[in-house]
């Protein structure tokens, strides 16, 4: 499958597979979101490090288009390093992202201090979805998914099973974070409170906490999202595996009518 992204040195090519929901021209939230992973874990840190926190804000609507890659190491240290990367068009910044890796070291814990498991069908028991018009949406085509619980159109809390297949960065494979950004910016859509047809709920961010990595190719979403009376709400979600649950997305949510 052809990548979404074309990374030379700086600078980023982008297939019309980052489209989105709202407009073809503008990229999916978990389009940018997975590119950034992939510049943080690029990066070189002093030792064995993974991302505990990664917080993107969607500055502008991001455009199908070439983009400039930025980023900065802001602490460095042995026990924590703090990257900050943005993504620009045309000079203007539409993406600005913290992510904070902190040191792996293998401990012996007490089994009780480890992630719950999950009670949630396994992907191959889950059945289809049904997305009704954002089944064309171009980034979508890059994705499999199966619902637990719920519905993906219907409003209400859902549980949906996400497996990225596209490649996000040419020549590279998806790393376990790529993955779970992925699945997070799904949040607003997956546990939507309001009908798609009538309104837009576009999120402002994405927050992924991660109290492991993720293992395998599926990730589960459990999400619910929540609106308040001046038209801003939160979408959140337990994130979680075959072998249970490893960390929590947030999104900042905007619901507007459509015109």
């Amino acid at each position: 499958m052809e990548a979404i992204y074309r990374v030379e040195g700086a600078t980023i090519e982008t297939s019309a597979f980052a489209g989105g929901p709202w407009d073809p021209k503008l990229q999916h939230g978990a389009a940018p979101a997975s590119l950034i992973c992939w510049a943080v874990e690029s990066l070189p840190s002093p030792v064995p490090m993974r991302v505990a926190r990664l917080t993107v804000d969607l500055m502008r609507p991001v455009p199908v288009a070439r983009l400039t890659l930025a980023r900065e190491v802001l602490r460095e240290g042995r026990k924590i390093q703090l990257v900050s990367v943005r993504l620009l068009a045309g000079g203007t910044e539409v993406v600005r992202a913290t992510a904070l890796r902190i040191r792996r070291e293998p401990r012996e814990l007490p089994s009780a201090a480890f992630c719950p498991p999950h009670d949630h069908r396994d992907p191959d028991q889950g059945r289809d979805p049904s997305t009704g018009g954002m089944s064309r949406t171009p980034f979508l085509s890059g994705l499999d998914m199966r619902v637990s619980r719920g519905s993906f159109r219907m409003p209400g809390p859902a549980a949906v099973w996400y497996r990225a297949n596209r490649p996000i960065v040419d020549g590279v494979g998806l790393s376990p974070l790529m993955r779970a950004a992925i699945a997070a910016d799904f949040c607003n859509g997956t546990s939507s409170v309001l009908d798609f047809r009538e309104w837009t709920f576009i999120n402002a961010d994405l927050t992924l906490s991660l109290a492991r990595e993720p293992v395998g190719e599926w990730i589960l979403l459990d999400a619910e999202t929540w609106a308040g009376p001046d038209s801003t709400g939160i979408a959140a979600a337990r994130l979680a595996d075959h072998d249970g649950y490893f960390g929590r997305a947030v999104q900042s949510v905007l619901f507007e009518k459509r015109s």
